[in-house]
């Protein structure tokens, strides 16, 4: 899609960009570059980032498990589960 002056969007360039790379290289190049910004990350961050990063996708994995299986979350079902037992007292 391009604009109005008939120049390509920047997701258009983006997107022709990575199809060209995809072409031109295989899959040990995409390997190097994986572990080059691995180790460019890890040098940069923290014990704490990890634990974060760790942390929230985890919690993003387990609430789509739940979705997918029709599932309450376990917050909702801890939340159900504290109002059953206070209206049963």
């Amino acid at each position: 899609m391009a604009n109005n002056d008939n120049k390509m969007s920047l997701e258009e360039a983006g997107r022709k960009g990575g199809e060209a790379t995809s072409k031109n290289h295989d899959k040990d190049f995409y390997q190097e570059i994986g572990q080059k910004g691995g180790e460019a990350t890890s040098q940069n961050h923290d014990k704490e980032f990890y634990q974060e990063i760790g942390q929230k996708g985890g919690e993003a994995r387990a609430k789509q498990r739940d979705d997918d299986n029709g599932k309450m979350s376990r917050e909702e079902t801890g939340r159900k589960g504290g109002e059953a037992k206070r209206n049963n007292n």
